[in-house]
């Protein structure tokens, strides 16, 4: 089930509300220019391309107008899973708006906006945009299980990492 979990930054350990209807979580993230989608599912074949994932919500992206999409995906059989965890806990900004849409699986985007935490629960066909110079993070588990598409304009969809080590503070995917 997809989720909002709103943490002040001093009280990392408790949430001061968790909202799970779609209708409250998309007006709450709004708030901050944020937006929370739900697309209808496109029949995807077990082993499909990535040329294939992309093609199957072409129609999608191109209603959201960004120019270059990336699939990335993690499992818990990747040996590389570890790495791509820390490396995705590590807080960044990018220099433009950016979107991630989960084709399968989940994971916790975390959104650093001033003095809270919006830990931000995707699941298969969640869509979360995300505005340019928006700090945040991701946590995918300790058993990873993600497909997702990710759609920005630049050729490379650069981030700044923060330096800010505030994820390590905060619940994750698995708590």
């Amino acid at each position: 089930m997809s989720y909002v979990a709103v943490y002040h930054v001093a009280t990392p350990d408790t949430p001061n509300k968790v909202l799970t209807h779609l209708d409250d979580i998309v007006a709450t993230l709004a708030e901050h220019g944020v937006r929370f989608e739900r697309w209808q599912p496109s029949p995807i074949e077990k082993g499909a391309s990535a040329a294939d994932m992309i093609a199957a919500y072409q129609v999608q992206i191109d209603s959201l107008g960004y120019d270059n999409v990336d699939v990335f995906s993690v499992t818990g059989a990747d040996l590389q899973k570890d790495h791509a965890r820390a490396q995705l806990l590590k807080e960044r900004r990018y220099s433009e708006d950016h979107a991630r849409f989960f084709i399968a699986g989940q994971g916790l985007i975390a959104l650093h906006v001033e003095d809270y935490v919006y830990a931000v629960r995707c699941e298969k066909n969640d869509v979360l945009l995300i505005p340019a110079g928006l700090p945040h993070w991701i946590d995918i588990g300790e058993n990873p299980h993600f497909v997702t598409l990710h759609l920005f304009n630049t050729a490379t969809g650069d981030a700044a990492l923060t330096d800010d080590v505030i994820a390590l503070g905060f619940p994750g995917l698995d708590d």
